[in-house]
């Protein structure tokens, strides 16, 4: 008889993985990806005229005894609805599935939408406690979406934060978020329109926007900062300048995806910024050999954050671990 299936909610996988625990877990799984024990095919993305939003299908194996005790299957079936943010909601959705590599069986289903943030946010943190210089203390956040508050909530565990500034189209939209995040923060969260002003002043950048054209300019950006660009996540967006992806060192999550799927990485092709040969550092990479990180104070990095499906299903893999032996979730008769 085939075993229970585990369905759990946004609450759950919220209550069961800490910001720590992700970035702790993304480390594991880019260390496995490095060893050849995950494969990581790339993602399928299809964009209908009949709909106004994107359906991705992005699957993975894992075969790593550190992160599960068998092998497993797992994909995510999402959808990217960027003006979600219009209306409240969050712009990714979706399931994401977890199945036993050795029979097949379905072991669990969870929302997408939390695990996309959770392990988007966990894999900043991993990058900025890799790349950024270990006494950056003021970031400088584009967004104030439902991606925002974790990423702020990541760079936030790895460096000891003194002053947030946060920039959205809708000053009115920064000033909530600051307010909120502020209240729940030990270090100051101030909402500006004054971008240059604010760039000026920090050594750390996340761009969290479904931004069509650039966010912010080299020209802007001073000596030392680090930036993780994570909000396009397909060819049709577009939050960094080409110069600055010409100026800075470029670590990335997989070269194979950003050289398909990055609208940065594209757009920069495109208008000679890069090149075929202009070096792009996988995060796996950083990992097993630390050498290949920040190599001065000075240094301006970037991480282009695109999401890989093996993010999404140790997560998946972690989480049915943990709640085998709990009682949060429903587990229904497959």
């Amino acid at each position: 008889m085939s075993a229970d299936v585990l369905v759990a909610s946004a609450a759950d996988v919220y209550a069961a993985i800490s910001m720590q625990d992700g970035i702790g877990l993304m480390r594991k799984g880019f260390v496995a990806l490095a060893n050849g024990r995950i494969d990581q095919p790339l993602r399928t993305i299809i964009k209908s005229p009949l709909s106004s939003g994107f359906l991705g299908l992005m699957p993975a194996c894992v075969d790593d005894p550190d992160i599960y005790s068998i092998p497993v299957y797992g994909a995510k079936i999402g959808t990217l609805f960027p003006e979600n943010t219009r209306i409240g909601k969050d712009p990714h959705q979706g399931s994401v599935m977890l199945m036993s590599g050795l029979t097949g069986e379905t072991l669990a289903i969870f929302d997408a939408c939390s695990v996309t943030a959770l392990r988007t946010a966990a894999v900043t943190g991993l990058a900025t406690s890799l790349l950024a210089n270990p006494e950056a203390s003021t970031l400088t956040l584009f967004g104030t979406g439902h991606q925002a508050f974790w990423q702020l909530q990541a760079i936030a565990a790895v460096r000891t934060l003194t002053k947030v500034f946060v920039v959205s189209r809708d000053i009115g939209n920064a000033q909530k978020f600051a307010r909120d995040a502020g209240n729940r923060s030990t270090f100051a969260v101030e909402a500006t329109d004054n971008v240059q002003s604010a760039l000026a002043a920090s050594d750390i950048v996340v761009t969290a926007t479904n931004s069509a054209v650039p966010v912010l300019r080299n020209e802007w950006i001073k000596p030392g900062t680090h930036i993780t660009a994570m909000g396009a996540s397909t060819p049709s967006y577009c939050e960094i300048d080409g110069a600055t992806m010409a100026a800075a060192t470029l670590f990335v999550d997989l070269a194979a995806s950003t050289k398909r799927e990055s609208g940065e990485y594209l757009n920069a092709m495109r208008d000679g910024y890069l090149n075929k040969d202009s070096p792009l550092t996988e995060l796996s990479e950083v990992i097993v050999h630390p050498e290949k990180g920040r190599t001065s104070k000075d240094q301006v990095t970037l991480f282009k954050s695109l999401g890989l499906a093996f993010e999404d299903v140790i997560v998946a893999a972690e989480l049915h671990r943990r709640h085998v032996s709990a009682k949060a979730g429903i587990r229904v008769k497959p």
